[in-house]
């Protein structure tokens, strides 16, 4: 896995965590659920970015 991708997973992982927390302070269920999203999202790709990792090895 590179940096850059670790990075910017991270990243996404973090905003979708800030979003959803946001969305639950001020009651938007949208909000709420783009931010699980946005975690899945990166999270998925971890797991891709790992299985390509495995396979390298």
């Amino acid at each position: 896995m590179g940096v850059e991708d670790k990075f910017n997973n991270t990243a996404e992982n973090t905003g979708g965590k800030i979003k959803e927390g946001v969305g639950r302070a001020t009651d938007d269920e949208r909000l709420e659920a783009e931010g699980r999203g946005d975690q899945m999202s990166a999270n998925l790709k971890q797991a891709g970015e790992k299985i390509k990792d495995a396979f390298r090895k």
